[in-house]
């Protein structure tokens, strides 16, 4: 990548179904992470803002509320994937040498909105299958051909649902354990997707600032540096038998082709990591990602789950911060998110959700249309 980068400081603000403005949470999370890094605004290089809706203008404008400084400003717009975009983008200027210093901040109204924002839309056959739908469709043919059952996707959202409970950013906090059976007990979206194995839709703000390493240890404040040593984005391949089935993630293919190149970069493998991050809009994706990431083998994901080994305390956490079906998925900022979870994990900052001696870190996000983005965070 060229010189080394280090995350310094992250932010956000709480994600759920508010009044809050996306200006008022694009300030509050993008303060935080500054705050976080003991960084003004004038000593941010360049700014990478990120969000699907709103309005053209948005991201330079609301910029300004942070200072007039001059910087770049470029808006990043890639589906679900836009806040881990814009995080790379703002990677990839820090190693390349443009800038020492540069910010990485994503904002979101409610997913269910954001439609309107652009407007009227002729429809087209990549917009009639619905994200509930497509992944139903997974679901079904997983059960069909390796045997899973409705329990064992009620047992991953049950364990992001509680693992969201500590995260106090988290759209779902709920007052007390909950159990797979709460989660077959809710109304059915999809079969066999209930509601609460969909993600949160709420609104949101993340943001994350990286440095040179000679910043980051200016900054470091007695904490552990937290370098990234693997960025990798790619786009949909053709393959044999490939079939366009609608704009939602592509090929599944992608998140494995996307994770070995960011294992090769970073010069470590899946055994290495611990802890993981994925697009877990609904638990069958993470489920497959299991495997896709080669955290188990091809068709062992399953028992990954009966063993328990991707809760906090197992032997590798999935969605330590309530992932996408707890935390939430405003859309834009939710990959910067799971930056943040990932830091403060590194730090050994996550208090009751903390990690045990958490060293290695991977994000992973898709993006419809599509793209698979894959980041991985070590603890120096």
């Amino acid at each position: 990548m060229g010189r080394d980068v280090y995350v310094v400081g992250v932010g956000m603000h709480r994600y759920g179904k508010h009044d809050v403005s996306r200006r008022d949470m694009h300030y509050t999370a993008g303060m935080a992470a500054l705050e976080d890094a003991n960084l003004s605004f004038r000593d941010v290089g360049a700014l990478y803002t990120g969000y699907i809706g709103g309005n053209m203008l948005d991201g330079v404008t609301f910029a300004k509320d942070f200072g007039l400084t001059g910087l770049p400003v470029v808006h990043i717009e890639n589906a679900s994937a836009t806040g881990s975009s814009a995080f790379r983008e703002a990677v990839m200027a820090v190693a390349g040498g443009s800038s020492e210093t540069a910010m990485a901040i994503a904002f979101d109204g409610r997913l269910g909105n954001m439609a309107a924002a652009g407007g009227p839309r002729r429809p087209t056959m990549d917009t009639n299958l619905l994200p509930a739908a497509f992944f139903a469709f997974w679901a079904v043919r997983r059960m069909h051909e390796n045997g899973t059952t409705v329990e064992t996707f009620a047992k991953i959202a049950a364990k992001n649902w509680n693992h969201a409970r500590f995260n106090k950013y988290a759209e779902r906090q709920a007052d007390k354990e909950i159990t797979p059976e709460t989660v077959l007990a809710s109304p059915m979206v999809a079969y066999p997707h209930t509601a609460m194995m969909a993600c949160g839709a709420g609104a949101g703000a993340s943001a994350a600032i990286v440095a040179t390493r000679e910043v980051a240890l200016r900054l470091a404040n007695g904490r552990p540096l937290v370098k990234v040593i693997a960025s990798q984005m790619q786009s949909e391949r053709y393959q044999p038998g490939h079939v366009f089935l609608g704009a939602i993630v592509g090929p599944s293919e992608s998140t494995r082709i996307t994770a070995n190149l960011a294992y090769e970069e970073a010069g470590v493998g899946p055994n290495d990591l611990s802890l993981v991050h994925v697009h877990d809009a609904f638990p069958i994706e993470e489920l497959m990602y299991y495997e896709l990431l080669g955290i188990c083998p091809d068709g062992e994901g399953d028992r990954l789950v009966a063993e328990g080994a991707t809760t906090i305390g197992g032997r590798i956490p999935f969605s330590t911060d309530g992932g996408l079906i707890g935390r939430g998925h405003p859309g834009g900022p939710t990959g910067l998110a799971q930056i943040w979870d990932v830091t403060q994990q590194l730090r050994g900052e996550s208090g009751v959700r903390q990690v045990e001696g958490a060293r290695l870190g991977l994000a992973h996000m898709m993006g419809a249309g599509s793209v698979c983005v894959v980041h991985i965070l070590q603890k120096e």
